[in-house]
């Protein structure tokens, strides 16, 4: 399975868990940069080398087959499967056809070298460079904090208050170079699936049509093409809907505000000095350290291992804090707790004084913190004025917009319809099919107090969705319609038999059931918590809303039948029911040999 995902969160507490996450994606990144340099090379050789393009041909196809997809998240949707098999598709069509190919297309290196290099150049090579800023800020900050630890608490409070003002400037360049690499990361291992593989799709069809030797292979190639090129759009889709929302979620995230409130909501952990005493007195030796309030548990990581011996976690049961007077030790920030394993309180050093109240109200002791109360937002329930505010929008679109060409999709951002909204002057037809084609998506979206299909339900929509048994997945998600609350299902009852009228005009307008999920899929399924995690599941609302178009009759015409299927299996485990595309697997085809007469007689038939 893929990699876990990196939230940015996990940027503010640069734990060793998250560093260790953050190189495994490195190398992942050194392997697909290796990988692509090599696909390239090969592709090269393909182009200029004729005489030597049936063994330059063989070790393209090999490259192909070891080239290895890894995706982020706990699922794989069927466009993803399918995407992640491709290449192994390609070698196996590159094996079978080698010893009858003539010639190359002339334009092979615009459709497969300069794509590549470009994805090459422009991704991997922005998040290498994301990478050097972040190790850059990363040995400033933590060189800038020892200094700042090691500062006398004697020193003028004016020099303190300076060096603590420096601190706080490295510790936010430190965290916005985090979380953009982090973003970065995620972009290149999204983009890589439609950036990477488009290009040798598009090369392959070109080298199968122009060579008259296979032209019952471009014949067998071409369903397998469009199937593969759904899933890619499919994929693209899936990713353009979700990198506007991850891109504002980074934004937020790097704002000075949310570090203070990240602490409050994070698990307490994070570094600390531990005063020890050694054979030659006295030293400050740093942890990673968490504390568990169940249980009043400390574990203490060494950060520093000695060279001969490798140190584990050590475990402290806590029976007190309290905070260290300034004048009894010449550091800053520090606090004593006392456990049951020691006889001696244990002195700590915390990074700031924010940060030592943290830790202390986290261990009970005796400075807690004492957060402003949590404002509550006002509730809104679906009524009978957003009954009849949807169905006016969706009578108005069906009357003047139902054929529009991306109709939904070409719907504008918020802040331009909230612009409209408050303007006086739409007067043109145009601008008010616009604005109508939003309202129902903003007002479902944004003016209820949760999705419509509910908090309570998100779980098992998704664990649906991500089923391998595709009637399962058709049967479950039929099964959770229909314990929506009554009005929930009403409305969206009401809106997908829109949605399906609006896709029974693809022809015209290009909505087809899988773009219209793209569009509506955030907009009737929402996670409460807004994570990256929660992002990458959006391709699976999707899906859901899908199936609620394609089988809307099947879903709100009939109750759901009694079922006792066993829970969803875990993805990936259970064989699939509807096997991916392929076109390896067919028998082979005997090829007459290859002569002047025939090679004329083949042309005379186009």
């Amino acid at each position: 399975m893929g990699h876990p995902p990196l939230e940015f969160s996990d940027c503010y507490l640069d734990s060793p868990d998250f560093r260790e996450t953050l190189k495994c994606y490195e190398l992942e990144l050194e392997r697909t940069g290796k990988s692509l340099k090599e696909l390239i090379k090969d592709g090269n050789s393909v182009i200029t080398a004729i005489r030597g393009y049936s063994v330059a041909l063989q070790k393209f196809s090999q490259t192909l087959s070891m080239f290895q997809f890894d995706f982020i998240g706990d699922s794989l949707t069927d466009d993803e499967i399918n995407i992640a098999e491709s290449f192994h598709e390609f070698a196996g069509l590159l094996q079978e056809v080698e010893h009858d190919r003539m010639m190359l297309v002339q334009n092979a290196s615009d459709l497969l070298i300069k794509p590549l290099e470009k994805f090459r150049k422009e991704q991997i090579g922005v998040t290498k460079e994301k990478k050097k800023k972040f190790e850059k800020e990363s040995e400033k900050y933590y060189s800038q904090l020892d200094k700042h630890l090691n500062l006398s608490a004697k020193k003028k409070e004016s020099q303190l208050q300076e060096a603590d003002e420096v601190l706080d400037k490295e510790r936010v360049n430190f965290y916005e170079s985090s979380v953009e690499y982090v973003y970065q990361i995620h972009q290149v291992q999204d983009r890589k699936k439609f950036d990477v593989v488009e290009p040798v799709l598009a090369f392959l069809h070109s080298v199968l049509t122009l060579n008259n030797l296979t032209v019952e292979m471009t014949r067998d190639f071409m369903p397998y093409k469009q199937e593969l090129q759904l899933s890619l759009q499919n994929t693209r889709n899936h990713y353009e809907s979700t990198s506007e929302e991850m891109e504002e979620l980074m934004k937020r995230m790097k704002q000075p505000s949310q570090i203070s409130k990240m602490h409050n909501l994070l698990p307490m952990e994070g570094y600390l000095y531990c005063q020890e005493k050694w054979a030659l007195g006295m030293t400050w030796v740093k942890y990673y350290c968490k504390y568990h309030k169940e249980g009043r548990l400390m574990v203490m990581v060494p950060c520093e291992q000695k060279p001969t011996t490798k140190q584990g976690p050590t475990q402290l049961t806590l029976k007190s804090c309290f905070r260290r007077k300034t004048e009894s030790i010449d550091k800053r920030f520090c606090f004593d707790v006392e456990t049951n394993e020691r006889n001696m309180p244990v002195t700590f050093q915390a990074l700031s004084e924010g940060d030592r109240k943290m830790w202390m109200e986290a261990m009970d002791g005796k400075e807690p913190i004492y957060h402003s109360p949590i404002h509550k937002q006002a509730e809104m329930e679906l009524n009978e004025t957003g009954f009849k505010f949807v169905r006016k929008c969706i009578n108005y679109i069906e009357s003047k917009g139902v054929t529009q060409e991306g109709v939904y999709r070409t719907v504008g951002s918020n802040i331009q319809v909230q612009k409209l909204l408050n303007s006086i002057h739409v007067v043109f037809l145009n601008w008010l099919i616009y604005l109508t084609l939003h309202c129902p998506s903003l007002f479902l979206s944004r003016s209820l107090s949760e999705p419509l299909m509910t908090y309570s339900l998100h779980r098992d929509l998704m664990c649906a969705a991500k089923s391998d048994n595709l009637d399962f997945r058709l049967s479950e998600i039929h099964s959770l319609a229909h314990k929506l609350p009554e009005k929930n299902r009403e409305m969206l009852e009401m809106l997908i038999k829109h949605l399906v009228n609006v896709c029974s005009h693809s022809d015209e307008n290009r909505m087809t059931p899988s773009n219209m999920a793209v569009i509506f899929g955030p907009t009737l399924l929402r996670a409460k918590e807004e994570t990256v995690a929660a992002m990458l599941d959006i391709k699976f609302q999707n899906i859901v809303v899908e199936i609620l178009i394609e089988d809307y009759k099947k879903i709100f015409s009939n109750m759901p039948e009694d079922s006792t299927a066993p829970p969803v299996p875990p993805p990936r485990i259970t064989p699939r029911k509807r096997q991916p595309i392929t076109i390896s697997k067919r028998p082979p085809r005997v090829y007459p040999t290859l002569s002047h007469d025939n090679f004329q007689n083949t042309e005379s038939n186009y």
